[in-house]
């Protein structure tokens, strides 16, 4: 039997909270604050100590009663735990507008994700530079795939074309997806997707407003 990863014993639930307490920990870590309390951390993030506590007991006991955590110590446990004290590589598959934002964020670099290459299906596309180098033809993605590790795909494609793009970077083997494509899609097993709906956030959004 395979040992389990080291995020087996995370659950899920509590992923999206431990990225936002590292990316705060860094914060303080540049600042100069060598330990940092379950109630600053609680306060800085928006949530309450007792959650802070259950959520970092998951890799075991770092904390010191009355001193608090060691923020470099968390920062680096965080990161091993996370899978972020490695390169990942990253492609986008769609170069429209959204794509290009993203390949053009700089905080990707910062946590480790490499973006490797961008792929469209519009030969007017082919070839300009949207962030990432030259766009590439989606026509080369798998012998692109076969040639380069990839660990995550970003899509941002229409929905009509979200499907068949995952279905064939899952089929090439990488192992997690990111879809921003308006549409609910699967994949197979062994690989990881991630659904970002920006349509049905804006609509909760609205909702909160609807009292204006």
């Amino acid at each position: 039997m395979n040992p389990p990863k080291p995020s087996d014993a995370i659950p899920e639930a509590a992923l999206p909270r431990l990225a936002r307490y590292l990316r705060k920990l860094e914060q303080l870590e540049e600042e100069g604050l060598e330990t940092v309390s379950s109630r600053r951390l609680a306060d800085a993030v928006g949530t309450n100590p007792a959650q802070i506590r259950k959520d970092l007991s998951y890799f075991g006991g770092f904390g010191t009663r009355g001193v608090g955590y060691d923020t470099h110590l968390l920062v680096k446990e965080l990161r091993r735990r996370l899978g972020l004290d490695r390169e990942r590589r990253v492609i986008i598959i769609g170069a429209g507008k959204l794509g290009t934002a993203l390949a053009l964020y700089r905080g990707f670099a910062k946590q480790g994700f490499r973006l490797a290459a961008m792929f469209d299906a519009d030969p007017r596309v082919v070839g300009s530079d949207r962030g990432a180098g030259p766009v590439l033809s989606i026509d080369e993605l798998e012998d692109f795939l076969s040639a380069h590790e990839v660990h995550i795909a970003i899509i941002t494609t229409p929905a009509e074309a979200a499907q068949e793009v995952i279905d064939r970077v899952a089929a090439a083997g990488v192992p997690a997806v990111l879809n921003f494509a308006p549409v609910r899609a699967v994949a197979g097993p062994g690989v990881a997707l991630r659904q970002v709906d920006l349509s049905t956030e804006l609509i909760t959004l609205s909702f909160y407003l609807a009292g204006d």
